[in-house]
């Protein structure tokens, strides 16, 4: 039995997640309401499965095994597999948005309840916009398509507010990786990137922001998206950077920084000199900042060679080595998003159909976001740097056995000692109604 579950309902209890699924009418598709499972129980399976270490909806049909969970939620029986594909197939494109609105509705809350330090940096709440390639095996994936590397696959865009995945959607790959045209909705890797930031606006209004992207986000349209909503920005620039190039080399030395060794990715020692360059890209209304550094080894007579960073354009603000700098964190960002992709092995799509695909993935957001809000808002500063698959292990994967006595069900947990007089508080503070007979049992 997984008697850590009792946490994430906790969570969700608090967020008042069951009454807003009830009140979602796109999510419920039957004709008659007194037949069938209520959709709360569909998306129960879902988020309790993925947080208790599942990753298909066999798993999720398997917690009718957790007598435990069903007793504490009320449900007297998950669906089988076939039932709950076949609720993500009925609600389809409908049922997508009202996901997409619910996800955002809990980033709002949780955000809301985290100490700001915990999910800013510098005081600046971060945003982080990318792309990964969901690679299917077959034909029968709808929308799957030959990507750039000549493998079938599906695009998954994802916008991120500081540690919550705030919105994504699954569609097709591009057929290159950064398409210079602006290309057709869900055929370019960034193509949702507008109406995302469009849809989520309202969660980085109230903060200072900072956006991060990489070089598939930086045609002149997004890097003007961008440009409209973020205090702060920066986003790669590894492509069309032929007139880049030519304005760096008609640059003065007075420009650039002082001469400095460093280390370069190539492991050898190289000489780096720093400065900032404009340039209006095709798609851009008005002429964009870029950080621009050139390099060279130390040793030898090679010619320079120059790398971007498109940034906002700021009087007092940082010089174009520290705007290196702070867009090299993009680096933790994309590595949480791996993290993600790995800790609920979500490379593999359960349906057919696109729609309901896009379902489970929102599902899965949601399931990641309330383990996000457990770990950043009710346990110790220390514990907040933990993978999410080792939150599960030692948190949510504890042992708890199910007793029957004088016609009362009653819960007896292992928790492990060291967290025994956190499980008493926490269990205390948010579930009232559990009565904590003595002390929990240790091991």
């Amino acid at each position: 039995m997984h008697g850590g579950q009792l946490a994430i309902a906790a969570v969700l209890e608090q967020f008042g997640m069951w009454k807003k699924v009830k009140a979602i009418r796109e999510l419920d598709p039957r004709k008659q309401k007194t037949k069938g499972y209520n959709p709360e129980v569909y998306v129960a399976a879902i988020i309790f499965s993925l947080t208790s270490g599942g990753d298909s909806l066999a798993d999720a049909e398997r917690l009718n095994e957790d007598e435990a969970l069903k007793a504490t939620l009320g449900i007297e029986r998950f669906p089988d597999q076939s039932a709950i594909a076949e609720w993500m197939r009925q609600i389809g494109w409908q049922g997508v948005g009202a996901l997409r609105r619910l996800n955002r509705e809990f980033v709002q809350w949780a955000k809301s309840r985290c100490d700001k330090r915990a999910i800013t940096h510098c005081g600046e709440l971060e945003a982080f916009f990318d792309d990964t390639q969901i690679e299917v095996s077959g034909k029968c994936f709808e929308g799957a398509k030959l990507n750039y590397e000549g493998n079938v696959a599906l695009s998954w865009q994802t916008l991120w507010v500081g540690p919550f995945l705030c919105d994504a959607i699954l569609g097709s790959p591009s057929q290159t990786k950064e398409p210079a045209s602006s290309g057709v909705t869900g055929e370019d890797v960034s193509a949702y990137l507008p109406h995302m930031l469009e849809e989520n606006r309202g969660l980085w209004t109230d903060s200072q922001a900072y956006f991060y992207a990489d070089s598939a986000s930086s045609a002149g349209k997004y890097m003007e998206a961008v440009d409209g909503e973020f205090d702060n920005w920066t986003i790669s620039y590894n492509k069309w950077t032929g007139p880049l190039e030519k304005k760096c080399e008609e640059l003065a030395t007075e420009f650039w920084s002082p001469e400095e060794a460093t280390q370069w990715r190539d492991g050898r020692e190289h000489i780096v000199q720093y400065a900032f360059v404009r340039h209006q890209p095709d798609g851009c209304e008005t002429p964009k900042t870029f950080a621009a550094v050139r390099h060279k080894e130390s040793a030898g007579l090679g010619f320079w060679e120059y790398a971007f960073v498109a940034c906002k354009d700021l009087e007092d603000g940082p010089t174009a080595k520290r705007v290196f700098e702070r867009h090299r964190l993009k680096g933790d960002k994309e590595r949480a998003f791996s993290e993600l992709l790995s800790d609920m092995d979500l490379h593999h799509p359960p349906c057919q159909r696109l729609d309901a695909n896009n379902c489970y993935y929102l599902l899965a957001a949601l399931a990641f976001n309330a383990l996000q809000a457990l770990k950043l808002i009710y346990l110790p500063p220390e514990h907040h740097p933990k993978r999410i698959k080792t939150l599960i292990h030692h948190l949510l994967l504890i042992p708890v056995e199910i007793k029957r006595h004088a016609r009362k069900l009653k819960a007896v947990f292992f928790a492990p000692a060291a967290w025994v007089d956190w499980w008493k508080g926490f269990l205390a503070d948010l579930l009232p109604r559990c009565r904590l007979l003595g002390a929990l049992g240790a091991t």
